[in-house]
C-alpha cells in the first residue's frame, strides 16, 4: 500500500482507480526546481515513476510530455507518459532504472559511461530539433548570466553581460543544434542490459532549447557533482569533433565558451536557491567556480577570465 507520507491529497486522488493504486511507494531525490518525485513499485517488483509538478508551485508538466514524446519518436530512451493529468501537473512516467551514471562510475569505467553518454549527443547532434524551442543566442545566453551579478554578488550585471556576449559572438556564435540543457552525470540513467542508444536513459530535459553545438557536452563534461578526469574530457572532446566532422581547436573553443556560460548562470542560480531556503545549495558553490576557472583557462577565454575575476569573487571571498 501506498504510505501516505510519501504522498498527498493530489497524488493519491491521481491513481486511485489505476493498476497502480495499491503499490508501494518511495520518494526520490528532489532537484533544484519544485517538482516531487516517487517510485511506485508493484507486488511483482515492476516500477514506475510519479511525477508531481505542481502548477501552484510554478511547474508545468506540458513541455516534459512533448520533449519526451519528440525523443522517443527519434530513438532515444526517454519515460513513456502511462498516465496523465496535465492541468494539475500529475505525471506517472516510465522507470528507466535504478542507477544514475553517477552511481554506476563506482564500478563501471569511465570510458564506457561517457562513449554511451557522448554517443547520444553525436546522434542528437544530427536530429531535426522540433519547432518552437526558444533559442540560445548570443544575447539571450549573456543575458541568462545577469541573474549572477545579482544573486550571487550584488553587482551591475552590465559588465559581465557584455564580456559573455562577445565571447559567444566570437566561439559560439550560431544557435542550431537540440540541446536538453541539464545533461550531466545524476540526470542520465546506465542501462548496461540495453545495447546501443539505450543504454542511456534520459532524464529532465524539460528545458530543452536550441543552443550552439556542444551545449550538453559542455554540461556532461563540467558537471559539478560528478569531475570528470581531463582524460576523459580531452578524448570526448576528440569523440564528438570527430564524429560531427567539427574542426577540433575551434570546437575545443566553443566548448568551453558555453561551459564558462553556463557556469557562470548556475553560480546566480545556486545563490538564488540559498537565499530562498535551500542552503545545501551553498557547499557546490566551489565545485562551480572550479569549473568556471578550469574553462577560462582556454587561451581564447581570456577577455572573459579577466571580466569574471573582476567582477565577481570566489565563494570563500564572498561577503
Amino acid at each position: 500500500m501506498i504510505c501516505m507520507s510519501d504522498v498527498n491529497a493530489r497524488t493519491t486522488a491521481f491513481i486511485t482507480g489505476t493498476p497502480w493504486q495499491d503499490w508501494s511507494a518511495r520518494p526520490l531525490a528532489g532537484d533544484a526546481s519544485n517538482r516531487r518525485y516517487l517510485r511506485l513499485t508493484g507486488p511483482d517488483g515492476a516500477s514506475v515513476i510519479l511525477m508531481d509538478a505542481d502548477p501552484a508551485k510554478g511547474e508545468a508538466v506540458a513541455p516534459f510530455v512533448a520533449i519526451a514524446e519528440w525523443l522517443c519518436a527519434n530513438g532515444l530512451s526517454a519515460p513513456r507518459i502511462l498516465l496523465s493529468d496535465m492541468p494539475r501537473g500529475l505525471l506517472l512516467i516510465d522507470d528507466l532504472g535504478p542507477q544514475t551514471i553517477a552511481e554506476a562510475a563506482n564500478a563501471v569505467a569511465e570510458d564506457q559511461l561517457y562513449d554511451a553518454a557522448v554517443d547520444v549527443l553525436i546522434a542528437l547532434d544530427g536530429m531535426i530539433a522540433p519547432p518552437d524551442l526558444a533559442r540560445m543566442t548570443p544575447d539571450v545566453g549573456a543575458d541568462m548570466v545577469a541573474i549572477t551579478a545579482q544573486t550571487y554578488h550584488a553587482c551591475d550585471p552590465a559588465p559581465l553581460v557584455a564580456a559573455v556576449r562577445d565571447t559567444l559572438r566570437a566561439f559560439a556564435p550560431d544557435a542550431d543544434r537540440m540541446a536538453l540543457r541539464d545533461y550531466h552525470a545524476e540526470n542520465l540513467i546506465w542501462r548496461p542490459e540495453r545495447t546501443g542508444l539505450d543504454r542511456i536513459g534520459l532524464l529532465d530535459f524539460q528545458d530543452a532549447f536550441i543552443a550552439p553545438r556542444g551545449y550538453d557536452l559542455a554540461s556532461l563534461l563540467r558537471d559539478i557533482r560528478r569531475p570528470v578526469s581531463a582524460a576523459q574530457v580531452t578524448r570526448q572532446l576528440a569523440r564528438f569533433a570527430a564524429a560531427t566532422n567539427t574542426d577540433p581547436a575551434a570546437f575545443g573553443a566553443q566548448v568551453a565558451t558555453l561551459g564558462a556560460q553556463r557556469n557562470l548562470r548556475i553560480l546566480g542560480v545556486f545563490a538564488r536557491l540559498v537565499a530562498n531556503g535551500k542552503p545545501r545549495y551553498a557547499a557546490f558553490l566551489p565545485a562551480v567556480w572550479d569549473a568556471l576557472m578550469c574553462d577560462l583557462d582556454h587561451p581564447a577565454l581570456q577577455n572573459l577570465r579577466r571580466a569574471v575575476v573582476a567582477n565577481l569573487p570566489p565563494p570563500q571571498d564572498r561577503p
